[in-house]
């Protein structure tokens, strides 16, 4: 996608230094636009941890890159599969939510070790986190195009009309390494011109609709409004909302799906309203080992400090300020999870299908 009018994806290695990766740095967005050069696994723990660098496939692709670092690292330790080991389970351990994330880094061990030499092994993991980037960028592409096709019948029921989508949070490109999940099926709406506009929940506790949503849908010229997270419903009483649009952290084989906090009341809204939920994502999100998603799916509870404290521009300088009383407790839980029964059909790379063990595994038989 677009920055400034230049093609950025969100991870990349530095074209004068293979041994280093770069990643673009969404502390500062959307008030600056900073890249970040990293070049060991304790820096990529931190930047997952610390949210440089999140959203479920960009964290896979992270953790397939950390992994790239880790056999690098690895050939000067005294025992390479030891430190390989420890250096996935430090990545793993970054965000338990994401099921990306620990996808990605199985992968790589499982690519790693055909290798017959070291130098062999490092190779291996070289390719194969830029092959997990680039299939995550071209799935992105294809939910796109599968997606658009909604867009488009909404459309043509307006009779060309403008269609009003509701996001949460960010699955943009920013989440992903290009396109975007939930917003992939926007960027081709409009590429192709079909009218669009979209209502962004500003997401809070960190904010990610209104500071890296809505950065990303002006840089890409998309129409867009900001809006109060408890703004949504309000919206869809009054048949301002044609469709809501989300992504995932992780989805269960029976189509449960866990997303940034708040989501689930979008999901409450949209069902009592008539308004079409859907959900969008990458067949890496999926994790084939669970189904009851409520019961089974880890819920990450951050830091306190998010709910107490925001980032802003103050006086052209990046600001953070208290805005509960300094005392008061806060509680963080960073995901939610929206029953299958609530959502109107899952949009993958393989098409789009209803959130149903059925029809999900119709899609990818070889998880049956």
């Amino acid at each position: 996608m677009k920055v400034e009018g230049e093609n950025y994806t969100t991870i990349w290695l530095d074209k004068n230094n293979d041994k280093v990766v770069c990643v673009i740095d969404q502390r500062f967005l959307p008030h600056k636009f900073v890249i970040e050069n990293l070049t060991t696994v304790n820096e990529f723990a931190a930047a997952i941890i610390d949210m440089h660098i999140r959203g479920a496939g960009l964290i896979g692709a992270a953790a397939g890159y950390g992994m790239y670092l880790a056999a690098l690292e690895s050939k000067e330790k005294e025992s390479f599969d030891e430190h390989l080991i420890l250096s996935a389970d430090k990545l793993k351990s970054t965000r338990p939510t994401a099921v990306n994330l620990e996808w990605a880094v199985n992968r790589q061990l499982s690519a790693i070790a055909k290798g017959n030499s070291i130098d062999e092994k490092i190779t291996i993991a070289k390719d194969t986190a830029g092959l997990i980037a680039d299939e995550d960028a071209q799935y992105c592409r294809r939910i796109g195009e599968h997606g658009v096709k909604i867009i488009e019948q909404i459309s043509k029921n307006k009779n060309g009309g403008t269609v009003n989508i509701l996001t949460h949070c960010n699955a943009g490109w920013l989440a992903f390494v290009d396109y975007g999940s939930a917003t992939s099926p926007i960027y081709e709406a409009h590429r192709q011109g079909i009218k669009v506009h979209v209502w962004v929940d500003e997401t809070r506790p960190r904010n990610q609709g209104a500071s890296l949503t809505a950065w990303e849908l002006l840089q890409q010229g998309v129409p867009h409004t900001v809006i109060s997270d408890n703004t949504g419903g309000h919206l869809m009483q009054h048949g301002l909302v044609d469709m809501v649009i989300t992504g995932a952290d992780r989805v269960t084989r029976a189509g449960d799906a866990a997303n940034k906090i708040g989501t689930y009341l979008k999901a409450l809204a949209a069902f009592d309203n008539n308004i079409l939920f859907y959900v969008a994502l990458p067949s890496s999100t999926f994790d084939w080992n669970i189904k009851d998603g409520i019961k089974e799916i880890q819920i990450e509870e951050r830091n306190s400090d998010e709910v107490k404290y925001m980032q802003g521009l103050c006086n052209g300088e990046l600001k953070t300020i208290l805005v509960t009383p300094l005392n008061s407790p806060a509680v963080n839980y960073g995901f939610d999870v929206t029953p299958a029964r609530l959502i109107s059909g899952l949009i993958t790379e393989r098409g789009i299908c209803e959130a149903n063990e059925q029809a999900i595994l119709n899609l990818f038989p070889e998880n049956l």
